[in-house]
């Protein structure tokens, strides 16, 4: 399995940007598709976006972060990343890291490899 850390979490303005990073182990990250999830306190945990296991592939986003959020990744540096703009307080969750070992997932039990989590916090 991969082990991933992600990073880049902290307080901001509502409006504000953030871009989040999640440094993946192991030499098979670009065998795997990733995806990016988050949860708030008492809440599922809601996929955000993913990202096939190819640079520059195919990507999904969910319907709340649509045109404000853009997930990357590069194989050669084992990261994927998330740029989060024109944040809102509804954003506010822990953000995870997630690698199906698949070309391509967005969802389910597909994601069996999990980072620990960042705190993302909007201030209003």
């Amino acid at each position: 399995q991969v082990q991933l850390v992600e990073s880049g979490g902290g307080l901001v303005q509502a409006g504000g940007s953030l871009r989040l990073s999640c440094a993946a182990s192991g030499r098979t990250f670009s065998s795997y598709a990733m995806g990016w999830f988050r949860q708030d306190p008492g809440k599922e945990r809601d996929i955000v976006a993913a990202i096939s296991s190819w640079s520059g592939g195919k990507t999904y986003y969910a319907d709340s972060v649509k045109g404000r959020f853009t997930i990357s990744r590069d194989n050669a540096k084992n990261t994927v990343y998330l740029q989060m703009n024109s944040l809102n307080p509804e954003d506010t969750a822990v953000y995870y890291c997630a690698a199906a070992r698949a070309s391509w997932s967005k969802g389910g039990t597909d994601f069996g490899s999990w980072g620990p989590g960042t705190q993302v916090t909007l201030s209003s």
